[in-house]
């Protein structure tokens, strides 16, 4: 039987099997949200759904795209931005 904090569906249940060859349940937390466009909603692509203490040992480029507002901005609403940041300039 499960103890009272596992019982809740906070946590996925994992089976896994052990080296004597038995299945043990391990209870994981689960993954964020995947991460969306702050202009659109839209989801990003290139930015993964890890919890903050696998994010941490990522390197920076694996935690977002290389592009200007990588990791924040679609790549359409970029485009959009970026066009227009040039017609107000001219």
């Amino acid at each position: 039987m499960p103890t009272g904090r596992h019982k809740s569906r906070t946590f996925r249940r994992v089976f896994k099997r052990t080296p004597g060859g038995d299945t043990r349940m391990y209870y994981l937390k689960r993954k964020p949200k995947k991460a969306h466009c702050a202009k659109c909603g839209a989801v990003l692509s290139g930015v993964p759904r890890e919890r903050p203490y696998k994010m941490k040992k990522l390197s920076k480029t694996q935690k977002r795209p290389q592009r200007p507002f990588g990791g924040n901005l679609c790549s359409r609403c970029t485009r959009l931005l970026l066009i227009e940041k040039a017609r107000q300039g001219a």
